[in-house]
């Protein structure tokens, strides 16, 4: 069976990489492609995989509704899929303890554990900033996949 060790491995293969869908009012699925990465749940301590998505972005509204995410995550004809629940933490969204400073760290920290690197931090914050960016982190209650065995 995969778990976290298999999904932080794929993802670090290109840079975090992988489909997101949730579940529309009406049942649809959306998907769409992120960057995300394994990453400690600042409140829970849970490992999770974690993402950064625009405060305005249409999945937000899904994980505020109560949907599940899933993140599938491809490395050519091997993959892994992560379905949970999701919580939020973002301007909108600041946990009881957290402060501003500590979601703008935040989403500094869940970036870089999706492989992204930036080289100027400021213009970083201020972009997530302009955008209201959330960090969305999904629980891993099933953790499927089809990869090969050595």
């Amino acid at each position: 069976m995969p778990d976290l060790n298999d999904v932080r491995s794929f993802l670090s293969q290109e840079t975090g990489l992988a489909t997101v869908s949730t579940t529309q009012a009406d049942g649809r699925v959306l998907s769409s492609i992120v960057n995300c990465g394994v990453f400690d749940h600042p409140l829970t301590g849970e490992t999770s995989v974690a993402l950064v998505a625009r405060g305005a972005a249409a999945r937000v509204g899904h994980v505020r509704r109560g949907s599940e995410v899933t993140i599938a995550v491809r490395r050519g004809w091997s993959w892994v899929g992560v379905t949970g629940p999701a919580s939020l933490i973002g301007p909108d969204d600041i946990p009881t303890g957290m402060t501003d400073d500590d979601v703008r760290i935040l989403l500094r920290d869940i970036y870089s554990a999706a492989g992204g690197v930036h080289d100027d931090w400021d213009e970083y914050d201020r972009a997530m900033a302009e955008d209201g960016r959330i960090a969305i982190f999904v629980s891993p209650d099933r953790i499927l996949g089809n990869i090969p065995t050595a």
